[in-house]
């Protein structure tokens, strides 16, 4: 049996998806993009801003299915950059301190709403 998981904290879905959906104990959350959910727009001040700002987003959503950054066990990162990568992981490891989960980070040529980095999540209770 699967539930829909959305946020109204997190940016609503820019196409026929939703935020993240559970699985018996497992929640599989979509990319998620750094759209500030209040104004709506983009933050793109740097990288680092873009992806705390896609942290927080999914942070949003694992709250709502009361689970936090520990319950991550896989990430994918999506990049525009490939230079970007160090600044990305530094931002990124703020909220592994320990017990990282597994992941990928892909350089890709273009993202949703041409952002620079994208990342979603699969969790378990």
């Amino acid at each position: 049996m699967k539930k829909i998981v959305n946020s109204n904290k997190a940016p609503e879905p820019i196409g026929p998806y939703s935020q993240a959906v559970m699985a018996g104990d497992t929640l599989y959350v979509s990319g998620q993009i750094a759209i500030d959910r209040a104004s709506g727009e983009l933050v793109q001040d740097s990288i680092k801003a873009e992806t705390k700002k896609v942290m927080e987003n999914l942070g949003h959503v694992l709250a709502e299915a009361k689970m936090s950054y520990s319950n991550i066990v896989k990430c994918s990162i999506f990049i525009k950059n490939m230079e970007d990568f160090g600044s990305i992981n530094e931002v990124y490891g703020e909220y592994f301190k320990e017990l990282p989960p597994a992941r990928e980070t892909v350089e890709v040529s273009k993202l949703p709403k041409n952002v620079n980095v994208e990342i979603s999540c699969i969790a378990v209770r």
